[in-house]
Formats: C-alpha cells, sequence, structure tokens
C-alpha cells in the first residue's frame, strides 16, 4: 500500500496536486511529441546519414522496445514505487534522446531510439497509474481533459517543430529538444511524495525474460512479416514458432512464480478484459490511419506531406477533444454507454471513409479521421480509468501496463493486417509482383487502400463487442486486492 501526502481537496494545476499532475503532464510529453515530430524530419535524416533502407527501424525498434517493456515497468511499480519508475523512465528516454542528436550513422540512431523506447516503456503507464494513485475516479474524469490537452498539443506542435528545425537549424533538434522538457519533468516530480511500504519480494526474471524475447520476436514478426520477408517464408514462420514457444514458457513460470511480472487473474477480469480489447481494437485501427492515409493523400489524391500530415491530424485533434468530455460522459451514463457511444461514433468515421475516392477534396479525407479520433478517445480513456479504478494501489500499475500493452500490440497486429491486406491487393494486379506502395500507380493504389479500409471499418464495428463487455458502473475497491 502507499499513500501519498498530497490531499485531494482539489484538482488542476493550482492545486496541491498541480505540480504533481504539471510533472505527468510533462514526462507525457516527452513521449506525445516524440510521436509527431520525427516524421516530417525523416528526410533530412536520410540524407544526412543515409541508410534509406533501413529508416523504418526508427519507428519500429522504439514500438518494440516501448510494447515489451511496458508491463514489465507496470509490476515493477507496484513494487518500487511509481516515482522511481518514472525517473528511470525519463532519464533512459532523455539519455537516448541525446545520444539520437549526436548519432553518427543510421544504424547507430536506430540503436539509440531503441533506448528512447525503452524509457518511453515507463513514462507513458507511470504518468497515467500517478494520475490514478493521486486522485478518485470523479476527479480522474476531469483530469482526463489535462492529459488529452497534452496530445492535442503535441499532434499541432510536433510536426510544426519538426520541420522547422529540418528546414532551418537542424534535425538533431528534433531530439534535444526533449532535454530541457525531460529536466522540467523531473523537477517537478520532486514534489510528489510517496510512501511505499517495503516488503520481501522475489523478482521474476526468468518471466521477464521469456515475455520481452516472446513479445520482441511476435512483434517483430507481425512488423516485417510480408515486408522484409514472405508470410509463409521459412524466416517468418520460424520467428512466430519461438515466439509461441517463449510465451508458453512465460505462461508456465508465471503459474508458479511468487510475483509474477504479469499475473493471469489480469485476464480473468471482467473489466480489464474488455479495456484491454477496446484498447487493442483502438490500437490496430488507428495505424490504419496512420499509415494509409497520409498515403492516399500523396498518391491518390496527390497533396505534399505537410498536407498529408495536416489529414491524420484530424484525428490526432479529435481523441483529445472527445477524452477530455468522456469523464463527464462515464459518471452519467456509465462505462458501457460511454465506450459503447465511441464504438460507434468509430464506426460512422469508418463508414466516412469509405466514400473517400480518388477525386476527394482535403477536407473529404479530414472528416473521417476526425471522427473516428473522436471515437477513439471516447473508448480508450474510459477504458483506462475502468481499468484503474477496479484494483487497488498494488495492482494499479499492472492494470495500466497491461492496457497499454494491449494497444501496441494492437498497433503491431494492424501494420501486418492492412500490410497484407493492400500488397496482396497489389501482387493480385501486378502479376504477382509486389513493389513499394509508393511506386505503385495511383489507379492501383486507390482500390487497394481502399481495401485496407474496408478492413478497418470491420475491425471498428468489434469495437461494439468491447462495449458490450464493459459492466456500467465501475467500484473502486477499498481493501488490498489479491487478483481473485
Amino acid at each position: 500500500m502507499t499513500s501519498t501526502t498530497i490531499s485531494r481537496r482539489d484538482i488542476g494545476l493550482r492545486s496541491e496536486r498541480g505540480p504533481v499532475l504539471l510533472a505527468v503532464m510533462l514526462s507525457i510529453g516527452l513521449v506525445a511529441i516524440d510521436t509527431t515530430i520525427l516524421a516530417t524530419a525523416v528526410p533530412s535524416v536520410v540524407e544526412d546519414l543515409g541508410g534509406f533502407a533501413q529508416f523504418p527501424w526508427l519507428f519500429s525498434v522504439y514500438l518494440l522496445t516501448t510494447a515489451v517493456t511496458v508491463p514489465i515497468y507496470g509490476k515493477l511499480a507496484d513494487v518500487l514505487g511509481r516515482k522511481p519508475v518514472m525517473l528511470l523512465g525519463i532519464f533512459l528516454f532523455v539519455g537516448g534522446s541525446v545520444l539520437c542528436g549526436f548519432a553518427w550513422s543510421m544504424t547507430g540512431l536506430i540503436v539509440f531510439r531503441a533506448i528512447q523506447g525503452l524509457g518511453a516503456g515507463a513514462v507513458q503507464p507511470m504518468g497515467m497509474t500517478i494520475v490514478g494513485d493521486i486522485y478518485t475516479m470523479e476527479e480522474r474524469a476531469k483530469v482526463q481533459g489535462y492529459i488529452a490537452s497534452v496530445w492535442a498539443m503535441a499532434s499541432l506542435v510536433g510536426p510544426t517543430l519538426g520541420g522547422v528545425f529540418a528546414d532551418y537549424l537542424s534535425w538533431r533538434w528534433i531530439f534535444f529538444v526533449n532535454v530541457p522538457i525531460g529536466l522540467a519533468a523531473v523537477w517537478m516530480l520532486r514534489r510528489f511524495d510517496e510512501r511505499v511500504e517495503r516488503r520481501r519480494t522475489s523478482v521474476d526474471w526468468a518471466g521477464a525474460l521469456l515475455l520481452t524475447a516472446g513479445g520482441v520476436l511476435l512483434l517483430l514478426g507481425m512488423l516485417e512479416g510480408g515486408q522484409r520477408w514472405a508470410w509463409d517464408s521459412g524466416t517468418s514462420i520460424a520467428i512466430f514458432a519461438v515466439s509461441v514457444v517463449l510465451l508458453a514458457g512465460f505462461v508456465a513460470v508465471e503459474r508458479r512464480a511468487a510475483e509474477p511480472v504479469l499475473p493471469l487473474w489480469v485476464f480473468r477480469r471482467r473489466v480489464l478484459n474488455a479495456a484491454a480489447a477496446g484498447s487493442f481494437l483502438v490500437g490496430c485501427v488507428m495505424l490504419g490511419l496512420s499509415s494509409y492515409v497520409p498515403l492516399y493523400a500523396q498518391h491518390v489524391l496527390g497533396h505534399g506531406a505537410v498536407v498529408a500530415g495536416l489529414a491524420l491530424a484530424g484525428m490526432t485533434v479529435g481523441w483529445p477533444i472527445a477524452a477530455s468530455q468522456a469523464g463527464r460522459l462515464f459518471l452519467t451514463l456509465g462505462f458501457r454507454a460511454t465506450v459503447g457511444l465511441g464504438a460507434v461514433i468509430t464506426v460512422l468515421g469508418a463508414l466516412l471513409l469509405l466514400t473517400v475516392g480518388p477525386d476527394a477534396s482535403f477536407w473529404h479525407l479530414t472528416l473521417p479521421c476526425f471522427v473516428m479520433g473522436l471515437g477513439f478517445g471516447l473508448v480508450a480513456s474510459p477504458g483506462v480509468v475502468a481499468a484503474q479504478s477496479s484494483v487497488d494501489w498494488r495492482s494499479r500499475g499492472v492494470a495500466t501496463g497491461a492496457n497499454m500493452f494491449a494497444r501496441s500490440v494492437g498497433s503491431a497486429v494492424g501494420v501486418a493486417v492492412f500490410g497484407a491486406v493492400a500488397n496482396a491487393y497489389v501482387a493480385d494486379r501486378s502479376g504477382g509482383r509486389v513493389p513499394s506502395l509508393e511506386q505503385v500507380p495511383a489507379g492501383v493504389l486507390a482500390p487497394a487502400l481502399h481495401t485496407v479500409f474496408v478492413v478497418s471499418a470491420a475491425i471498428s464495428v468489434a469495437l461494439l463487442g468491447s462495449a458490450l463487455l464493459m459492466p456500467k458502473r465501475v467500484s473502486e475497491p477499498s481493501g488490498e486486492v489479491t487478483g481473485e
């Protein structure tokens, strides 16, 4: 158990808990800006360092290291406390950023991005877990607006900063800018006075190792399958086979571990399963937008990279707008109705996306992204709050980490599914040959991407099922949770 010396009298940046909230916002801001700032500077990075064929790994390795470490950090936070894990994450992220800024080759930059990912794997869940610790469920509903504002600002500021640094200064500044933000977050975190009950625990090293290795191979197979090697190749089969064996070993170890890194009771909780299912599906569909909407805007509609990014920004603006209002809805209507509304709005946006054709305008493409962003915000944010509210302090880190891990896995699955769909269509129209999608003629690319949009609409419908799993109300436990 833990308690904090910060009172619960009110919320907001001017309250007694305000400095801690600001520290969380700054910390999450590190990750939020990083997700939007790099894409616009990739041409400058490639021009300076070379390694065009390697640059997709700047994003893949970050996703890999972030995803597989989230559950581990969640467990560590339940044992050691949130503050030390958050500080470790910030130091890793900022240290990785400095190394990225001084990178001398594309290979070095990829390695340093992996270090950033290790930090991001701690920062994201710890920020949300700290919010869950110091605010009640009712207060969390209002605090979601502050967290959402970070992502909204990052979606607008990130691409602009990336373009300015790449064009007028140096792409290296997109990493150096993290240093002052990280130092400010560390400085503000000194106000978070956390008392943790120290208890003798055994570290589940075997479980952590098996989860990390199995997760990396699983995500690697999904990210690179159909790209670097064929799905039915020996490489692909071997990677998935080994990952299944390792993850099966992980389950066996967790059944016997005294302090499992990802307790199996997580998968027996209705609230946690419903929240994880929604997070998984949001991650999956979101990658369909993030990967293919800009491609459609550039290579089918003929817009430039900046305009293509603005089209996708509709989603990154819609999400925080909805998230900031989700609290009022789930306190009034309940979690099931709120998530259900988000699922319906997501499906509506997906159906609108199906009406986009080769002659569509910029706004016609942006509107569906905005609508789907609204839906994502009403599904994902209440899901995290429900998951956190269903457990006590000792299990909140695990619950939050499991939810965010589900979204990361969903993102990887989205990459695999949508890539396979697009490549299969192109191969069928190109005599079995699959060139880079950017090199496919617009007459072939447009229907290929439309097929991707059809699949994303089908996956969006599945969100309705996750909403039905979600209970109407969630009660915060008054005592310790054993997981049963």
